[in-house]
């Protein structure tokens, strides 16, 4: 079932979308070599419980921390752990919040230090394939369009790999509603998008091959080939014209910018 949101339930959930952002942005500066996952994941708890929140992920149908960080090849849902960044990680931190009755739920890729053009290249079209979908996310297209849009750019265009297991959601008060958004599929086809619906979509993106593999914590996706993984996301809201983008990236690239130990241009 889709559960469509009043204005006055955008309002309420734009505040716990951009408190991800806000998240986010808190832990650029510390993302440098030498510090660890656990670090890295207490540092978000702690910031998310500072501001009247609570993390949605933490005991989420068991999953025991409040980020999911994932490394490398690593796609999504990976578990913090000892591990200390190095020179050339690619790091993909997806952050939820619940405040106020409500979901807020986004994830974005940083490189550290320096990477390969190749991996530049997967971060930097991974980014724009998230835009391009949520351009198509407006009253009266369909969940195809988004997919198709993402597909295009990344698969087509680029030659990535598209994930085809792991999809985009609906958001409110529960963090997975109802309608699933992939990554993939034709123009035209899929549910009908309609005012009122909030969509996270999330492109996730394999250097490689689509492909994907589980670990046996239950959780962590790894790509098949062992090649990296890129993926950010956005909540939108849907609207007869352009998206409402209920969360931002603006302090986060910001504070990419500021920190050194970062590559953030992917030109």
């Amino acid at each position: 079932m889709i559960h469509y949101k009043s204005p006055q339930e955008i309002a309420i959930m734009r505040e716990s979308c951009l408190l991800v952002g806000a998240a986010h942005a808190a832990i650029v500066p510390f993302l440098k070599p030498g510090i660890s996952t656990l670090q890295i994941n207490q540092l978000v708890e702690t910031f998310i419980l500072d501001n009247g929140a609570k993390p949605s992920f933490k005991n989420y149908h068991g999953f025991p921390f409040a980020t999911c960080i994932s490394m490398n090849e690593a796609v999504v849902h990976g578990f913090p752990s000892e591990y200390e960044l190095k020179d050339g990680d690619i790091i993909s931190l997806d952050i939820g919040v619940y405040k106020n009755g409500f979901h807020g739920d986004s994830a974005y890729t940083y490189a550290i230090g320096s990477v390969t053009e190749d991996v530049k290249k997967l971060l930097r079209v991974t980014k724009e394939s998230l835009y391009l979908g949520i351009d198509k996310a407006r009253a009266g297209n369909r969940i195809g369009d988004i997919a198709n849009a993402i597909q295009e750019h990344t698969e087509k265009k680029n030659g990535f790999g598209v994930v085809r297991e792991m999809v985009g959601h609906g958001l409110g008060r529960d963090l997975h509603e109802d309608p699933q958004v992939p990554n993939y599929g034709k123009r035209g086809s899929g549910l009908k998008l309609k005012e009122g619906m909030v969509l996270a979509v999330e492109p996730m993106i394999n250097l490689g091959v689509k492909d994907i593999v589980h670990l046996n914590d239950g959780w962590t996706v790894l790509t098949k080939d062992r090649k990296t993984s890129a993926h950010f996301e956005h909540d939108i809201c849907i609207t007869k014209g352009e998206a409402d983008v209920l969360s931002s990236f603006y302090e986060i690239e910001l504070a990419e910018k500021k920190n050194p130990n970062l590559t953030w241009s992917y030109e």
